[in-house]
């Protein structure tokens, strides 16, 4: 349904963008922020998925900057070069702004809206936190959002899902981001681990995942899409 362009950033860096147009209504504009492990094909299905739902689909490859074209497996070489990617060679601020750059290319058409996956879960509190152009946020298990970005209310109405026994986001963490009761956040907890919406992760709980979706739709229907 989608194919990949080119978007000049702020930096003046033009990357790969994927971009899934709705083939009926259109319901809205999306962005759609990857994991660790680039734009890759479960990435693209997703926003298939959300096209197919009504959401024109943006999803910026954030790395491309620094690794031009990269997908990645989840175990192995491969996984080693994507934390690389995330934690040393790409400045997380930079993520942002190429998030927003998606948001100001469609924001002119309709309500605009922002999900992410692990990694892309941070970059969508995180810009749901500075961003005046987003109508609403869904947030999949973002290690930074109950750390870094605890303290930061979102401007939007803002979903965050975590899986109960993820052992990199301790729930203890979770537990503390659901007691500072941010009035534009909900917080919900799933009886799953790290990645539970990826079906090509071990860890994949299709239960769990079929309920964050159905509650990132209903936010985002309930919120002008």
């Amino acid at each position: 349904m989608g194919e990949m362009i080119r978007m000049a950033m702020s930096d003046g860096a033009e990357i790969a963008v994927y971009h899934a147009v709705p083939d009926g209504a259109r319901r809205g504009g999306l962005v759609l922020v990857q994991e660790i492990f680039g734009v890759t094909d479960h990435i693209r299905e997703l926003c298939d998925e959300y096209a197919a739902d009504g959401y024109e689909v943006l999803s910026p490859a954030i790395f491309d900057r620094e690794h031009p074209g990269f997908e990645a497996d989840y175990t192995g070489p491969d996984y080693n070069r994507a934390t690389e990617l995330a934690r040393e060679l790409h400045p997380f601020v930079q993520s942002l702004d190429d998030a927003q750059i998606c948001i100001d290319a469609l924001k002119d058409k309709g309500p605009v809206f922002i999900t992410g996956y692990c990694y892309g879960g941070s970059v969508a509190w995180a810009v749901a936190g500075i961003s005046d152009d987003l109508a609403a946020a869904s947030c999949y298990y973002g290690s930074l959002v109950p750390t870094l970005y605890a303290d930061k209310t979102p401007k939007c109405a803002t979903i965050a899902h975590f899986g109960r026994y993820d052992q990199g986001i301790p729930m203890e963490g979770v537990e503390a981001l659901i007691d500072k009761a941010h009035p534009t956040a909900q917080i919900f907890v799933y009886d799953a681990n790290h990645g539970f919406n990826s079906d090509r992760r071990k860890d994949y709980h299709e239960e769990s995942a079929d309920l964050a979706r159905e509650r990132t739709l209903a936010l985002f229907r309930a919120c002008g899409g």
